[in-house]
């Protein structure tokens, strides 16, 4: 270990988060002086391309942006169109909904728990290396992954990029006896997302907490496909109003904008934000998990949002089981949305927090300007304030160590930045 106070860590491609990012830390004396997660893939300009599009088409094009949570973008999209050209759902549709959403929560939660982020807590490199040791616990969370994926499959028509989502609905709702071999597939689950959140209740968490302002939706529900967006400090505004509570900036380290509140606070959507803001409304048996899990009325130290995604795969397997137990075919699989100029909003909660669309629509419905923001870009700026934190109380570390005290730091957040993972290629340059 140097003794030079002067230390540049970069990360030139961080491991085990989806996408291509990277991390750069700046130390001079006992200063840190910069921080920055770069992300760098090249934009992929989906905004500009659905202009000129029909009403009908966000929910398949925009399902692209992300393979992991396709279901995220989808659902946002339909709420917008369906805002603009006035229509309100079917309640049974809307169930029907959720229960697809809860699909995407359970393996989007479980991949993150068992193959991105456990091994920073078990000693491992990767997923890989911790499978050779621990094959039974990786098979669990892959049990628990393609449950589902499974439940994707019958709601969506295939797990990655679903194809049976509508504006306005499905293209078919399944049959009860679909819906009863689901619920047998779903039942085992349960088990296994209890005794993961038994497991991962054992492990060290670094003693750190933060204090933003979170940011999550409110329902008369655990937050899933729609709500009203509410804050800790007690802010309350509906989608249509995110855009005059929320601006977005470029910064130039990074091609994924940095959102703010209007007035300059910075705040944090996701896990954290949803279970610190609606845990009364956690069903019985995920809040029985919570409490086995050690986590009070809120959670601040964001290494022990691991435990809350495990809480969140409980409840979204209870409530998924729920729905399929009172499920009643609806009598048509879509509602009519004819066209009509307009404006529409729509907000939900993807597995990382609250996803913001919105759609103007001409009197043909084809689409004059859409607007798309995702919970990472939201997260960036309390991602950069919780590393500089963080790396302060930390120098004593060598680099090599800091260095991966670093990059576990940043998969807290579960940054998606798309949807491959690279391995680390690291730099130090001290001065």
């Amino acid at each position: 270990m140097t003794h030079r106070n002067d230390r540049t860590l970069n990360v030139s491609a961080l491991a085990r988060v989806e996408g291509e990012g990277a991390m750069y830390v700046r130390v001079r004396g006992t200063d840190v002086e910069e921080v920055r997660l770069n992300i760098y893939e090249p934009p992929r300009f989906f905004e500009a391309f659905l202009r000129g599009r029909a009403h009908t088409e966000p929910p398949d094009i925009t399902a692209r942006i992300c393979g992991i949570c396709p279901v995220a973008y989808q659902m946002s999209a339909c709420l917008a169109i369906e805002e603009a050209c006035g229509v309100v759902m079917d309640a049974a549709l809307t169930d029907l909904r959720r229960l697809l959403y809860c699909g995407e929560w359970i393996e989007s939660h479980a991949l993150h728990v068992y193959l991105l982020h456990a091994p920073d807590f078990l000693g491992y490199p990767g997923a890989v290396e911790l499978a050779r040791d621990h094959r039974d616990l990786v098979e669990r969370g892959l049990r628990l992954k393609k449950a589902g994926n499974t439940l994707m499959e019958v709601l969506g028509g295939r797990a990655i990029h679903p194809v049976n989502v509508r504006v306005g609905g499905f293209y078919r709702t399944p049959s009860r006896g679909e819906m009863a071999a689901l619920a047998e597939k779903l039942r085992p689950a349960l088990d296994d997302a209890l005794a993961t959140v038994r497991w991962a209740r054992a492990f060290e968490f670094p003693d750190f907490t933060h204090d933003h302002e979170y940011l999550a939706l409110s329902a008369d529900r655990y937050p899933l496909e729609g709500g009203t967006v509410r804050t800790s400090a007690g802010r309350a505004f509906p989608a249509a109003a995110f855009e005059e509570n929320i601006v977005e900036e470029q910064v130039p380290h990074s091609t994924a904008l940095h959102a703010r509140f209007i007035d300059g606070g910075t705040y944090l959507t996701g896990p954290l934000a949803r279970y610190s803001l609606n845990r009364d409304k956690l069903s019985p048996l995920a809040l029985e998990a919570a409490a086995e899990a050690g986590l009070g009325a809120e959670c601040r130290n964001p290494f022990r949002s691991l435990l809350v995604r495990a809480v969140e795969i409980v409840y979204a397997i209870d409530e998924a089981l729920r729905i399929i137990e009172g499920y009643e075919p609806p009598p048509r699989p879509s509602v009519p949305v004819p066209p009509r100029a307009g404006t529409g909003h729509g907000v939900t909660e993807a597995p990382r927090g609250v996803l913001f669309h919105r759609y103007e629509l001409d009197a043909d419905g084809l689409i004059r300007a859409a607007r798309i923001v995702p919970p990472t870009s939201q997260n960036q700026t309390a991602i950069e304030d919780d590393l500089r934190r963080f790396v302060a109380i930390r120098l004593h570390l060598d680099d090599a160590e800091l260095t991966g005290r670093c990059e576990q730091a940043i998969r807290n957040y579960d940054p998606c930045i798309s949807c491959s993972t690279h391995f680390l290629d690291l730099t130090v340059d001290r001065t």
